[in-house]
């Protein structure tokens, strides 16, 4: 069995001074770039700059923070995005951008749980992190905890009801009405929609943006058309029976989710019926473990996960010196075109 060495005592700027024969002091001017360094000979500093790299020397950054105010962290809070396959590319546009900042991520996954969050708040703030990030795992009204308020903070897919925070999220009419008009523009003119059941932001925005586009068209609303469900496959299963089965079917569905979508999938081939040679379909979120592996490829609307949290570690970062003006900003969904359509 290997003995295990002793953990190595962290390198100090006295440690530095004794190697490159320099006081601490000097030491200190040249790795903190004090103004006084620059009375420091260069010879001097390549040694100082030398004995540090040699030794491994890595700054104290709590005594750091101290002198400076500035941590160099930027909390990320999340209710349960950190375990979704798609939405934690929020995530990744946040980390991206901070690192591009010299600014790092403290994440938190709190699970949903109200008691959790203020906890994670509480602890941010005790660390001084220079700002907080609330990311939820789908377009949402939040509540927050009063602490929540203490700080520089962005809300990140979701908005909180008197919009006093700023808020990034996706333009669900805008995507509604785009993946409407690509089958308008395919010709079909009875396009089924099968909506959330739920009244959150999503379903009513894409219902807008679909109505749009139909009167863009010179189509009137046929509230036949559209059907309310769970968004899950089963669902999607469901309203693709009952639209079928309307005296004048549509020729193209447009499903609120890729696992409504699914569901049409299978509805459809039950009945014997192609895609898109007979129906179209079109779908929402282009998640890729389903939307890409489909057959045929199912085109999808992009949610802009990526851009969401990139967009709000940079308003946060370029509003470090004022309070952050409580803009709701909202980011276009991509058409992801395949074969379905």
């Amino acid at each position: 069995m290997v003995a295990r060495q002793p953990r190595k005592r962290p390198t100090t700027m006295s440690d530095i001074a004794r190697e490159a024969g320099v006081s601490q002091t000097t030491v200190s001017f040249v790795l903190n770039n004090n103004a006084s360094s620059a009375s420091i000979p260069a010879e001097t500093r390549a040694r100082i700059l030398e004995e540090a790299k040699k030794l491994s020397y890595r700054p104290n950054l709590a005594a750091k923070t101290l002198r400076t105010n500035q941590t160099h962290t930027i909390g990320f809070i999340t209710d349960e995005i950190a375990t979704t396959p798609y939405a934690v590319n929020i995530i990744q546009g946040a980390q991206d951008a901070a690192w591009a900042y010299g600014k790092l991520l403290m994440i938190v996954n709190t699970g949903s749980d109200a008691t959790v969050t203020e906890k994670a708040i509480e602890m941010m703030l005790e660390r001084r992190i220079e700002g907080i990030l609330y990311a939820a795992m789908y377009h949402q009204e939040v509540t927050l905890p009063a602490n929540f308020y203490e700080g520089s903070a962005v809300l990140v897919d979701c908005f909180c009801a008197d919009r006093s925070l700023p808020s990034v999220v996706p333009d669900e009419i805008q995507g509604g009405r785009t993946a409407t008009e690509e089958l308008l523009k395919k010709g079909h003119r009875r396009i089924g929609f099968i909506n959330d059941a739920h009244p959150i932001p999503a379903s009513a925005g894409r219902l807008e943006g679909y109505k749009q586009a139909l009167q863009a068209y010179n189509i009137p609303f046929d509230d036949d058309l559209v059907r309310y469900h769970a968004r899950t496959s089963k669902g999607g299963y469901q309203g693709t029976l009952e639209l079928l089965q309307l005296p004048e079917p549509p020729t193209a569905i447009f499903c609120f989710s890729d696992f409504m979508a699914m569901g049409t999938y299978d509805a459809l081939r039950t009945l014997g019926i192609s895609i898109p040679g007979e129906v179209a379909v079109i779908s929402f979120d282009n998640h890729e473990l389903i939307a890409a592996q489909l057959s045929p490829p199912l085109s999808s609307m992009q949610l802009p996960h990526y851009e969401m949290g990139k967009w709000a570690i940079e308003y946060l970062l370029q509003h470090t010196d004022e309070s952050l003006p409580p803009v709701q900003h909202t980011l276009a969904c991509p058409y992801i075109e395949r074969l379905s359509i």
